[in-house]
C-alpha cells in the first residue's frame, strides 16, 4: 500500500535532518511519499524539507491547532496509510515503518502506534514516563483506545470520514482513536516501530505541555476530575517511585532536583488544565502551541 509520512513543523531544523535520514534509510517496499505541514518556520526547516524531495504544505501561524495541521497534511497525502511522525522523533532502525504499517494485515485495525524512547540527554522523570507508556511488548490488538501520533499510522479511508478535531489543544489523535474504539475498531501498538523521542523543553513548557493537554482531555474524557489531592498525592507518588529507580541506576543524587521539578510541573500543569473553564484568548493559545 501507498504510504504518506506527514511531519509537522515549526522551526524543526536541529533534528528533522536526522528523521529526514532515519526514514530515508527504512527497509521498505512500498511507494512513500514525504509531507511537511509547515506553519511559519524561520530557520532552515523548508530548506531541509526541499533538499529531501518533501512535499511541502504550509499553514498560517494563527491558524495553526495540531488537529488542523494534520488534516492539512491528510488532505493532499496520496496515501491509503497516513504515518505521522514528529520533526523530533528520530526511527531507531530501519524497521521503524515497516513494523509500524505491519498490523494492517488485519483489516479491523484502524490505527497502530509504535515506542518511544528517551535520549541520554532526556529528563530522567521522562523516560520513566515513557517505558511506561511505551513497554517492550506490543500489544496488537490493546484493550483501550489510547495511542500517540508522534509515531502513528492510520487509514485514509477513516479520516476521510472521521477528521481530527481542529478546536483542541492537544491529544487529537485519542480524540480520533476514541471515536473509532466505539465503533468496534481495534487499535495497535507496535512495539518494534521505535523512535528516539527528543523533548529538550524548560519546566514552563512542559507544565504547559501538561496543561493543555489536560484542557483536550475534558472533552475527550470530562469524567476525569482532579484535584488538589489528587495532584499532591501524584506529585508525591511520582517523585517516590522516580527516585527510587534513580537509586537502583546510581543516579539519584545527580537526578533527584529534576525529578522534583518534573514532577510539580507535570501535574501542577495537569490540575490547571483540568481546571480551565475559558475560551482561549489568542495570547494562550501561542502559549500553548509556540511555547517559549
Amino acid at each position: 500500500m501507498k504510504c504518506s509520512i506527514i511531519i509537522r513543523t515549526y522551526n524543526e531544523e536541529k533534528y528533522l535532518t536526522k528523521v529526514l535520514n532515519g526514514i530515508q534509510r527504512q527497509v521498505f517496499t512500498d511507494d512513500v511519499e514525504i509531507i511537511i505541514v509547515d506553519s511559519g518556520s524561520t530557520d532552515d526547516t523548508l530548506k531541509i524539507g526541499k533538499t529531501y524531495g518533501c512535499k511541502i504544505v504550509q499553514i498560517n501561524k494563527e491558524d495553526f491547532s495540531f488537529g488542523r495541521s494534520l488534516n492539512y497534511g491528510c488532505t493532499v497525502a496520496a496515501g491509503e496509510l497516513l504515518i505521522f511522525i514528529s520533526a523530533h522523533c528520530i526511527p531507531t532502525d530501519q524497521f521503524w515503518l515497516s513494523e509500524l504499517v505491519k498490523p494492517f494485515s488485519k483489516s479491523n485495525i484502524v490505527l497502530s502506534y509504535g515506542c518511544q524512547i528517551g535520549i541520554e540527554t532526556s529528563k530522567f522523570s521522562e523516560k520513566q514516563l515513557l517505558k511506561k507508556h511505551f513497554p517492550s511488548k506490543e500489544s496488537i490488538p490493546q484493550k483501550g483506545f489510547f495511542c500517540n501520533n508522534a509515531n502513528s499510522c492510520i487509514r485514509k479511508d477513516k479520516w476521510l470520514i472521521k477528521k481530527f478535531n481542529e478546536e483542541l489543544t492537544g491529544l487529537e489523535d485519542m480524540d480520533w482513536s476514541k471515536f473509532w474504539f466505539s465503533k468496534g475498531y481495534e487499535i495497535a501498538y507496535a512495539a518494534n516501530s521505535s523512535v528516539f523521542h527528543i523533548h529538550n523543553e524548560s519546566w514552563q513548557q512542559v507544565r504547559r505541555r501538561y496543561e493543555r493537554e489536560a484542557f483536550a482531555l475534558k472533552d475527550i474524557m470530562p469524567e476525569v476530575q482532579v484535584s488538589v489531592f489528587d495532584m499532591i498525592r501524584y506529585i508525591i507518588i511520582a517523585v517516590y517511585l522516580d527516585s527510587k529507580t534513580a537509586f537502583k541506576e546510581k543516579k539519584l543524587f545527580l537526578c533527584f532536583k529534576q525529578i522534583c521539578y518534573f514532577r510539580v510541573n507535570q501535574y501542577l500543569g495537569t490540575y490547571k488544565g483540568n481546571h480551565l473553564h475559558i475560551q482561549l484568548s489568542k495570547e494562550k493559545k501561542e502559549q500553548y502551541f509556540y511555547p517559549n
